[in-house]
């Protein structure tokens, strides 16, 4: 967690068009009477109690955001899938029925449960058959923020993820005032098929803010021509790109909560001076985010769905599959924006607490872009490199130094220390 000043930045055309992406459609009209929940067409909504049995059916339908449509999988007629809400020491009985012409499975993320009910084809269960059914049985021993998605056929990166929320057997750590669900995702009306299929073929296929003459210029005024030169170099050798920081970015990405883009500006209402706790989940593909509500500050209460210590912070990074439960307090009657960008600052997901819908607090502008140092790579003590060649994909850099002249080392792979 990160608790850095702000820094402002100018918006670039991809950044302000990526705010402008309008009103995405978070449910389609396919809703099943099979379902326990009331009104599943809000994925954000927890439901008033927890129930121990759920009917869930798994069909497809035409997902908008904007002025793009793409394919979506929904659960009882939403996408993304309902909140599901259990209670700690019960016996969940949930039937899955498939309306799919393909198979298709539920992973309940981070639950402790039998190996036959982990929902993981391929590796002790079977997968959910098309036009088929299943029925998953287990206990379940744990409470807090969790979520479910499918591991059939990239499905979960078309929108088949909802959130899970358990209720502790006893009495709760916490009592908010309000309780809201916050399910970050990434979305694209392209395929994810072929969005692997174009990084297979150039892995830094959706990268377009790569260094120019023109940063060249700025970088040797900062450290000097010869230093500036041979860091391009450097990169160079090693076939790699100071700002590839994402492998899939605001290009094609539109950037979600709830199944909403930024412009459509999912609002969760108070009254000043209450307690709200947020359970923000990253469900996305492959996005890291940088959560945080500019002018307040926030506890973060949970991690993974396990009490913490509660921890005051302006700003945290969540990671895919990461969630994070915070309680915040606006003492102010007025909106506050919700900003989550991501962590190569092409985009953003943007949401609203305030005293009634409708309204909507500024919207920051995002830090600058990233570019990675040979310290992010793990080399931050090597010294005296001119001159290396055919270094693509070298493995376990960290801390090596002296390897000026090093040449032929292609093939190696998996370099150890990147971060953002």
């Amino acid at each position: 967690m990160i608790t850095r000043p702000r820094a402002g930045a100018g918006f670039s055309r991809r950044q302000f068009v990526t705010g402008l992406t309008g009103f995405g459609l978070a449910a389609c009209t396919n809703l099943q009477p099979d379902t326990p929940l009331s009104a599943a067409t809000d994925a954000s909504a927890i439901p008033p109690a927890a129930a121990s049995r759920y009917a869930l059916t798994i069909d497809t339908c035409p997902w908008t955001i904007g002025r793009k449509t793409g394919r979506g999988f929904t659960v009882n007629g939403s996408v993304p899938a309902p909140t599901l809400r259990w209670r700690e020491g019960d016996d969940m009985v949930l039937d899955v029925i498939n309306r799919l012409d393909a198979p298709t499975s539920i992973h309940w993320h981070g639950i402790r449960l039998p190996a036959n009910m982990d929902g993981v084809p391929g590796v002790s269960f079977a997968g959910v058959p098309a036009k088929g059914s299943f029925t998953y049985r287990f206990p379940v021993r744990q409470s807090g923020t969790y979520w479910y998605h499918s591991h059939s056929g990239m499905q979960e990166a078309q929108g088949l993820f909802g959130a899970l929320v358990i209720d502790p057997m006893g009495a709760p750590l916490h009592h908010p005032d309000r309780d809201y669900v916050m399910v970050l995702s990434d979305w694209s009306d392209v395929a994810p098929h072929d969005i692997i299929s174009n990084l297979k073929q150039q892995d830094d296929y959706y990268n377009f803010r790569q260094r120019t003459v023109a940063s060249l210029f700025r970088e040797a005024r900062e450290s000097g021509l010869g230093n500036a030169i041979d860091n391009r170099l450097m990169w160079s050798h090693m076939r790699m790109s100071a700002t590839d920081i994402s492998d899939v970015s605001g290009v094609i990405y539109t950037y979600l909560i709830n199944g909403q883009s930024p412009d459509a500006n999912w609002t969760g209402v108070f009254r000043p001076g209450e307690r709200i706790r947020l359970r923000v989940i990253n469900a996305s593909a492959m996005t890291l985010f940088d959560f945080r509500i500019p002018g307040l500050s926030f506890d973060v209460i949970a991690a993974d769905g396990q009490d913490v210590e509660p921890v005051r912070v302006d700003e945290f990074r969540i990671a895919p599959a990461e969630t994070y439960d915070v309680i915040v307090q606006p003492t102010d009657g007025r909106a506050w924006t919700i900003f989550a960008q991501s962590e190569d600052r092409t985009g953003f997901a943007r949401g609203t607490l305030a005293p009634q819908k409708g309204m909507a607090g500024p919207v920051p502008p995002m830090d600058p872009r990233p570019v990675r140092s040979m310290v992010d790579m793990g080399m931050g003590r090597m010294s005296g490199m001119s001159g290396m060649s055919g270094m693509s994909g070298m493995s376990g850099m960290s801390g090596m130094s002296g390897m000026s002249g090093m040449s032929g080392m292609s093939g190696m792979s998996g370099m150890s220390g990147m971060s953002g």
